[in-house]
């Protein structure tokens, strides 16, 4: 890789963390090429990325952004994951950590608050921001729904009391 390559990498990698809510660091030596296209298509499929490059280039890409206080955590074979969700990319690695002993989380970032093992794993244990959405439309849905049936229930009430009167005279 000559000086402009590098370059291009670093350029790119900085662009993509600075515009990221959330940075994943993990070691990922002895996983097989299979195992690694599977985290990354996982990864892609929640919506984040991840990218091998060397530490040095990295280390780099880090300096100007708010996760450069995770450059300490780039020793050995790592790999970045990124996510704009702050969830996504920590719930993803931390799963695919359960089921590959290999793969060992070492930390994060979450914009400045730089996150070791634990407190990626936090993040993977919060509901997601499709999954706090739909909360928030079923709670502001709520209230209306139960207005609607308090309106509803006095004549549906009455119906009741003549349907009951209604058998009890035919009968």
């Amino acid at each position: 890789m000559d000086r402009a390559e590098k370059r291009e990498v670093v350029t790119a990698l900085h662009d993509a963390i600075a515009k990221t809510g959330v940075v994943v660091v993990a070691h990922y030596a002895g996983l097989t090429v299979g195992d690694m296209t599977k985290f990354r298509r996982e990864m892609r499929s929640a919506g984040g990325r991840v990218k091998v490059a060397k530490n040095r280039l990295v280390k780099l890409a880090l300096e100007g952004t708010d996760a450069k206080g995770i450059a300490d955590l780039l020793k050995g074979p790592t790999c970045v994951a990124f996510s704009d969700d702050p969830v996504a990319a920590p719930k993803v690695a931390v799963k695919f950590a359960k089921a590959n002993e290999k793969f060992v989380i070492l930390g994060g970032a979450m914009g400045a608050q730089v996150l070791d093992a634990k407190g990626v794993s936090s993040l993977a244990s919060l509901p997601s921001l499709d999954e706090l959405r739909g909360k928030l439309i079923g709670l502001l849905q709520a209230p209306a729904s139960k207005i609607a049936r308090t309106l509803n229930e006095p004549g549906a009430q009455l119906a009741r009391v003549f349907a009951a009167f209604g058998k009890k005279e035919a009968a």
